[in-house]
């Protein structure tokens, strides 16, 4: 692409590319060979092109390019090499975390064909109970110990990987300043530092929140004015993250004042939105936090230190 670019006649300005698998890759080298490079944000492109009546690929460079002089675009931050690593890292955590549960399912429906019920059990439980069940059918035993030891090896697997995610966290500074606030550990800390990546390209903190999209969703038109559910765009991993910081912080983490905020959002709205509005904002402190480089506080009012 460099060199087919390099090699026109004319000269270019600044060249437009649609955010894409493969747009982090394409645009840093493309930038390193001396072109001025600018992500668009995919949705904003798709409902432009969307309006022309016949799709092919050169007349969707030529809307890209005049969507680019016009500037009726959003730009997209292209994250660090560093931040793209640790998505990676979660990515892979996650593929062999939705094996093992996976695994676990097949194995339930194989065993509920014959009237056998697993039930509620622990890790540790688990294959003595399963082992229990099939003892006494030697077909159904050979298909459930082949699943049982692909599931110990994903396990094994999945162990080696909390491992290095911990110890990435342990090793980086925010993520250490993150992980001061109630229900924030290691992978949501990962998680957010990487997603973001660069905190200063929020003028704001909540920006944070219809960034992520855990902001409703609202559609007015005339006497019409329905606001519904959260919009869902952004980063899917982070926002579930968020989710799941919130869930505990809610349920499990010690007393402070944002969950007592939350208490009181649920006793007057309810549990659901309690929980997306601390998510939301449990988004806002911690970039916050990161841009501050203060820990969080418990209370509002800290008293005198000693």
């Amino acid at each position: 692409m460099v060199r087919a670019i390099a090699s026109l006649s004319y000269s270019i300005d600044a060249i437009g590319l649609e955010a894409g698998p493969l747009s982090q890759w394409l645009s840093k080298g493309i930038e390193e060979a001396g072109f001025d490079m600018v992500l668009m944000e995919t949705r904003l492109v798709k409902a432009a092109l969307k309006a022309m009546p016949i799709k092919t690929d050169r007349r969707d460079a030529q809307g890209i390019a005049r969507l680019l002089q016009m500037g009726w675009y959003r730009p997209v931050h292209r994250k660090s090499v560093s931040s793209q690593e640790i998505r990676a890292l979660l990515s892979a955590r996650k593929s062999i975390q939705q094996a093992i549960i996976n695994i676990e399912l097949s194995m339930r429906g194989v065993l509920r064909n014959f009237g056998l019920k697993l039930g509620h059990g622990t890790r540790v439980r688990y294959e003595a109970r399963v082992r229990k069940l099939v003892a006494d059918n030697d077909i159904l035993s050979a298909s459930a110990l082949a699943l049982l030891r692909a599931r110990g090896q994903l396990r094994t697997e999945l162990a080696s990987l909390d491992e290095k995610v911990v110890g990435l966290a342990e090793h980086d500074d925010v993520c250490r300043l993150m992980m001061t606030k109630p229900g924030v550990g290691p992978i949501v800390a990962l998680t957010v530092r990487s997603a973001i990546d660069d905190p200063a390209r929020f003028a704001k903190s909540k920006d944070i929140g219809p960034w992520v999209g855990l902001t409703p969703r609202r559609t007015q038109s005339g006497e019409m004015d329905i606001v519904g559910q959260i919009t869902r765009a952004g980063d899917r991993g982070l926002r579930s993250a968020l989710y799941q910081a919130a869930t505990i912080l809610m349920h499990r983490a010690a007393p402070n004042w944002l969950q007592a905020w939350a208490l009181r959002v649920a006793h007057r709205r309810g549990s659901k939105r309690a929980l997306i509005a601390l998510a939301r904002r449990i988004g806002v402190i911690l970039h916050r936090m990161w841009m501050d480089g203060s820990p969080f506080r418990f209370t509002l009012n800290p008293g005198p230190t000693a």
